[in-house]
């Protein structure tokens, strides 16, 4: 399999992030008022879409947003292979510091991947959530 990483239309990670985040939701609930502002990229696995996330730069921070796998291709090591291509892309952008709202149950996930838990947490839709952060400026 090879898999390749590109920038996608926000209109393709809508398809996604409704699929796998909020599928219980309307449509509509998965776009974000910033969409058109963000860059959003893609994992194919061969020519298929297989996971996710969207960027949004403000000065010298970062938040990434709507990360998200198609299920049965969860555990094959995809999302990490595009968060870590995320943080580097984020660096060439000159960010300082990313951020991300991480679901509580993943928060070993973005560990793996350097970021650490703030003290911020919430619950949006019955979910809870952590602030996680990682300082790109090393």
């Amino acid at each position: 399999m090879e898999t390749t990483i590109r920038r996608i239309d926000m209109q393709d990670a809508w398809t996604i992030r409704h699929h796998v985040m909020w599928p219980d939701q309307p449509f509509d609930f998965i776009k974000l008022e910033d969409d058109p502002s963000g860059i959003h990229f893609g994992l194919f696995s061969d020519k298929d879409l297989v996971s996710v996330i969207s960027l949004f730069i403000s000065n010298e921070e970062a938040q990434f947003r709507k990360f998200a796998t198609v299920e049965h291709e969860q555990g094959k090591g995809y999302g990490s292979v595009l968060l870590s291509y995320l943080l580097k892309e984020a660096k060439s952008y000159e960010v300082k510091r990313i951020w991300c709202n991480a679901r509580e149950n993943k928060i070993n996930f973005y560990k793996k991947a350097g970021l650490q838990e703030t003290k911020d947490r919430f619950v949006k839709a019955g979910k809870a959530y952590i602030i996680m952060e990682k300082n790109l400026d090393t």
